[in-house]
């Protein structure tokens, strides 16, 4: 014999919504926006590009080609170095102060 079981409350809001009760506490979708623009780049075109270049790179200038990408990807690299530190906000240095020995 099957029983029947309920899977969502009768009184349960549509997905995605927030719950009936929240329209008396004032509750206001519009009020709380999703954050905006907090998603990291799709770097896979990026990848796809290049090992389409490699592919039609003829063979003499293979090792040319991959000091090239190289170079390219240390590139990235500092720039994101200084990126970081700029976020980070510069770190002020130490004061140090001359204190004469007699």
């Amino acid at each position: 014999m099957t029983e029947f079981r309920q899977t969502a409350r009768p009184d349960a809001p549509p997905e995605g919504g927030p719950p009936p009760e929240w329209d008396a506490l004032g509750w206001r979708p519009e009020a709380y926006p999703p954050p905006s623009g907090a998603r990291l780049p799709d770097l896979s075109a990026l990848f796809a590009v290049i090992e389409a270049l490699r592919a039609m790179v003829p063979r003499e200038l293979q090792d040319q080609f991959s000091a090239l990408v190289r170079e390219f990807l240390l590139t990235l690299r500092a720039a994101i170095d200084w990126y970081l530190e700029r976020l980070e906000g510069a770190r002020a240095e130490p004061q140090v102060e001359e204190i004469p020995i007699d």
